[in-house]
């Protein structure tokens, strides 16, 4: 049995309960969450950022990992903040640990950005 870990943020996670998190799914689905929010298809987002339609697709999915390039060309295609994004994997992860994080970015300031992941 591993012991539970001290994360400085929240409570200790206990390593033992909590299924790994894969980073890449839950990139996935913000990405994929944030286009459908906006309307549009996988083509018109693949076409933007300059990626296939077929790779674009297998990243939303969780199956490919993006670089931090790919992921920057796929964000900007959205108009999407990386920032905004990155942050609502962070609270995805933090959550699948059962770990809670303070929220330090007002509310206001994303709602100025014009993105809804959730």
């Amino acid at each position: 049995m591993r012991p539970a870990l001290s994360t400085g943020y929240g409570s200790a996670v206990d390593t033992t309960k909590h299924e790994n998190v894969l980073l890449r799914r839950e990139i996935g689905e913000v990405l994929r969450s944030v286009r459908q929010h906006q309307g549009r298809t996988l083509r018109e987002v693949s076409s933007q950022a300059r990626v296939s339609l077929g790779y674009l697709s297998e990243v939303e999915r969780g199956q490919k990992e993006a670089s931090s390039e790919l992921l920057a060309s796929i964000c900007q295609a959205l108009d999407a903040p990386l920032s905004t994004v990155l942050r609502e994997v962070s609270e995805r992860v933090a959550m699948a640990e059962g770990v809670v994080i303070p929220d330090t970015v007002p509310d206001e300031l994303v709602r100025q950005q014009g993105v809804i992941v959730r």
